[in-house]
């Protein structure tokens, strides 16, 4: 069966929000990061770099490598290592992903079969395990403890993330805090981390430090926000996957919380079913979909995003005026702007 349901989100703006200024300002850079990644994901082991390009050349926008470029340059930072920094982040990110899509046993990841579909459930974690030690190498590089302490500390909560979200899988009784104590573990960490290592190299002050933390941590939770929006109300050719893959894997995610709890009692007994007992037919996805939009699943999902994406605003707004400033800025309507 083809589902025909698309939730609309919102209207369109008359002016989208780009991503373009932060990419043409961190270019040069991220010529240098790729370049650098595709050094640092080699290995005489041949299957790592098969395994670690499938999932590197599948066409991810790397936000966040170009926000610890961006964070750096904006404070005058002239040394290369935020180009270490920023490839450390992106592994980071890039072994998260295989890792969550062998717990989550998802098949596709940005259009493409999962890199646990080609080779494998083993080879997957054992790849993301050898881009996390290629990560932590390059932050020792650099020699900055305070970065490499605040980059540790991220891949724990990352890891505490992901063991909280197991916790909570497929129990309808899970609550909004719940789930946002999940996504700014697994998702909102590595933002926070990504933009707060480039003043801490630049040798800025600590209220500088402090603002590009609030920024990454609030920008990050607005993305997994509409993230999780999108995935009920979005399009099959933008999301990379299906419409409805949260829903078939079980995932509960604000849409489906918020439906759940201001659902009638038989709403209610459906969502157990189709979550808990993984129900997940097209019919049923056509019933869920109908749920969240006759309770404001969606539409309350992405106010709080643009909650989250005022409070990134108002952390960086002290910070002097600049074009780094603008185009990160920018980034956070761009974040949200995707459900348009």
């Amino acid at each position: 069966m083809s589902l025909g349901v698309v939730i609309p989100l919102e209207e369109g703006k008359s002016k989208q929000a780009s991503v373009q200024p932060l990419v043409d300002l961190t270019k040069a850079d991220m010529d240098r990061v790729n370049q650098l990644i595709l050094s640092k994901a080699g290995s005489d082991v041949e299957m790592i770099p098969e395994v670690a390009n499938h999932l590197i050349s599948s066409g991810g926008k790397r936000l966040r490598p170009m926000l610890t470029l961006a964070a750096a340059e904006m404070f005058g930072y002239r040394g290369d290592g935020h180009i270490k920094l920023a490839t450390s982040v992106e592994f980071m990110h890039t072994a998260t992903l295989l890792h969550d899509d062998v717990v989550d046993e998802s098949d596709m990841r940005r259009g493409k079969s999962t890199a646990r579909m080609i080779w494998g459930n083993q080879a997957s974690v054992l790849v993301g395990d050898f881009l996390l030690g290629q990560a932590f190498k390059m932050m020792v590089e650099v020699g900055s403890l305070e970065a490499l302490d605040v980059l540790a500390t991220a891949a724990s909560v990352i890891a505490e993330g992901e063991v909280l979200q197991l916790s909570v899988a497929k129990n309808m009784e899970t609550t909004e805090d719940d789930y946002l104590s999940v996504i700014r573990a697994k998702t909102a960490a590595l933002f926070a981390a990504a933009a707060e290592v480039g003043p801490i190299i630049a040798d800025t002050d600590k209220a500088s430090r402090a603002a590009l933390k609030s920024y990454g941590m609030n920008l990050g939770l607005a993305f997994q926000l509409v993230d999780d929006a999108l995935d009920y109300g979005g399009k099959a050719a933008d999301l990379g996957k299906n419409v409805g893959d949260d829903f078939r894997e079980g995932k509960i995610t604000l849409p489906v919380i918020l439906s759940y709890r201001r659902g009638s009692a038989e709403d209610r007994a459906f969502w157990k079913t189709a979550i808990e007992q993984g129900e997940s037919s097209d019919a049923n996805l056509e019933r869920a979909l109908g749920l969240i939009t006759k309770y404001n699943g969606l539409t309350d999902t992405i106010a709080r995003a643009k909650h989250y994406g005022a409070i990134a605003r108002d952390a960086l707004s002290p910070l002097p005026a600049s074009a780094h400033k603008a185009a990160l800025m920018e980034v956070i309507d761009f974040c949200i702007d995707r459900v348009n």
